[in-house]
Formats: C-alpha cells, sequence, structure tokens
C-alpha cells in the first residue's frame, strides 16, 4: 500500500482510507458485529493505515467497534474522530451542534475511552458552529494536544475563512471535505478555493455516497434506515438526472479495465499527492476494489476528458439535507 502525508505535519497515513460510519449508522441496518471487526482487521492487512470514525456514529457504536477492533493493532494506525454533532441517544438522529470547548474536553475523554487509547491521532470538527467563535474551539483542541491527549487538529467541510483562522490558532493538519464529481465546484467550500488557501486537503466521500460507484441509479431502493432515502440527491429524479455522471466513470473505467468506482477514486489521487480519500464499504469485495484504485493511474488528457464533461453536468439535489452550507 502507497502512502501519504496529510498536511505538513508529517503524519504519514496510507494512500486510501477506510471510513467506518456506515458500518454502524447512516446505511441502513448494521452489520454482525464480528463480520465488521473482520472487514477492518482485514483493511490493515491489506496495508489500510487510516481510519475514520466520530462520536456521532450511532451515537457512539461505531467508535467502540473502531477501538475494539484496532486494539491488537493500535501502534500501527492512525484513528481520525470527530466532535461537534449532538444527537438523540434514541433515534441517533443529529440534534444540533456543540462545540464550546468544556464539551469538546468531555467528548474527547469519552472517545479515548470508547477507542480503548490514550490519545487520538486526528480530532475533527464535523462541523461548524456558528455559536462558538472558531479560534474557541481551536484553542480546546490546542489545549488536549499539549496534554497528550490529541495528536492532530483537522476540520471538517469549513470554509477557508474558518480554516484560516483556526490555524491561526492550532495548525490545521487536514481538512475533509466532499470531493467527489458532484461536490461543491465554486465558493467557500470548493477543492480550488481550499486549495488555494491550504497545502493541505483531504477528501472525504470520494464515490459521492456510493452513486458513483455505478452500483445505485434510479431504480434503487433505500431502507428507511438509510440516510439516502431522504437526501434530495437520492430521489429517483435526481438519479436519473445525475446518471451521466456514472456513465462517464463507466466509460472511462471501461478503457482502464477498472470500475466506476475505481476511476472516481484514483481520479483524486492524480489532484495533489496529499489527497487521501477516504472510502467507506461494509463488504469484503468493495474493499479490495477500492484498495485497487491505488495501481490506476489517469493521464492528463483522461483526466481533461472527466473534468470537461463533468462541467456539462449539472448536479441535481443536495447530498443532505439541503441546508448545509461552507462557512
Amino acid at each position: 500500500m502507497q502512502k501519504r502525508k496529510l498536511g505538513k505535519s508529517n503524519l504519514e497515513v496510507s494512500a486510501i482510507g477506510l471510513g467506518c460510519m456506515g458500518m454502524s449508522a447512516n446505511y441502513g441496518p448494521a452489520a454482525d458485529k464480528q463480520e465488521k471487526i473482520a472487514l477492518i482487521r482485514t483493511a490493515v492487512d491489506r496495508g489500510v493505515t487510516f481510519f475514520d470514525t466520530a462520536e456521532t456514529y450511532g451515537p457512539f457504536i461505531n467508535e467502540m467497534l473502531v477501538g475494539e477492533a484496532l486494539a491488537p493493532f493500535r501502534d500501527q494506525v492512525v484513528i481520525s474522530t470527530k466532535f461537534g454533532f449532538v444527537s438523540d441517544l434514541e433515534t441517533g438522529r443529529r440534534t444540533g451542534l456543540n462545540s464550546r470547548p468544556e464539551h469538546i474536553k468531555q467528548v474527547a475523554e469519552a472517545s479515548l475511552k470508547r477507542l480503548k487509547t490514550d490519545v487520538i491521532d486526528l480530532l475533527y470538527q464535523h462541523r461548524v458552529d456558528p455559536a462558538v467563535p472558531i479560534e474557541d474551539a481551536a484553542g480546546a483542541v490546542k489545549d488536549l494536544i499539549q496534554q497528550g491527549k490529541v495528536r492532530h487538529f483537522g476540520l471538517s467541510e469549513a470554509g477557508v475563512q474558518t480554516i484560516r483562522r483556526a490555524h491561526a490558532v492550532q495548525p490545521v493538519t487536514a481538512v475533509q471535505s466532499e470531493y467527489s464529481l458532484w461536490g461543491p465546484r465554486s465558493g467557500s467550500g470548493s477543492p480550488a478555493d481550499l486549495r488555494r488557501a491550504l497545502d493541505r486537503l483531504r477528501s472525504l466521500e470520494p464515490s459521492g455516497q456510493g452513486f458513483l460507484t455505478a452500483k445505485v441509479d434510479a431504480t434503487t431502493t433505500s431502507d428507511a434506515s438509510d440516510v439516502r432515502s431522504w437526501f434530495p440527491r437520492f430521489t429517483p429524479e435526481a438519479r436519473k438526472a445525475n446518471q451521466p455522471i456514472v456513465d462517464l466513470l463507466g466509460q472511462i473505467a471501461a478503457r482502464k479495465k477498472a470500475t466506476a468506482a475505481q476511476i472516481a477514486l484514483a481520479r483524486l489521487h492524480a489532484q495533489k499527492p496529499w489527497i487521501v480519500p477516504i472510502s467507506g464499504t461494509r463488504k469484503l469485495e468493495r474493499l479490495d476494489e477500492n484498495l485497487g484504485a491505488v495501481a490506476i493511474e489517469l493521464t492528463p488528457g483522461d483526466l481533461h476528458e472527466i473534468e470537461t464533461a463533468a462541467l456539462k453536468i449539472k448536479v441535481q439535489g443536495a447530498r443532505g439535507t439541503g441546508k448545509e452550507q461552507y462557512v
């Protein structure tokens, strides 16, 4: 497995990370616990060293799963988790934001216990909290770093100005944002603006929540516990309108003897050497498929073809509730 460094911190991770959220929440009924532990440990055997979770996934149970699965390999892997959301314990639904410094420190202590570790490698603010100055949140993480409980600070789906303000208080090692072909193409959350603002960018949801893998189409149905069932981007009408993006990836994939998912990941690797896609899955065959993307090389001509065609396609539907914005 190839390695990449996040930011200027010398934090080295596998070229593809494993997003663990879907093993416990948001994408239908959770799978068998032992199967999930086995999958995470197989990822370690395959060379994956970067694992992503959050307190709100479940909530809480995903951190416990990751902690148990990675305990035997703790010194070989990098674990990232997140603070910032408040969740309803009965439904698991997110009910608000809380990035007050005292809350951040409480969350970090609880996450350390659930992850069965004495240090969090990378701690993200999951979403910007408009009620709390970003300087206060960054300062809280700085305190945790000085105490040896956290190693690195990250931001998730933050805008350029927020990143700059946070970085002035505590250096930001990684930014986690959607960077798929249907992510934001302009504005404060766009990859172009982020690249111009900082020399460290990491990508979340490289496969567009499964759509860009060509395994979701206008006829696909979702379980009520799958968050995509109530996302505007996954209405039958939106899926039909967005199908040309999948067709585009399929055409490139056929030439490269690859899959659409692998092309989506390879496109990210070709952008910058410090981009590390985080791809989530519950299935071993999908894990192996995703990891196979590391060996695929896209030429400048391939990339130009993808980007030029993608600009002509108007993406329909927001990927979340429709209220998300980069600040």
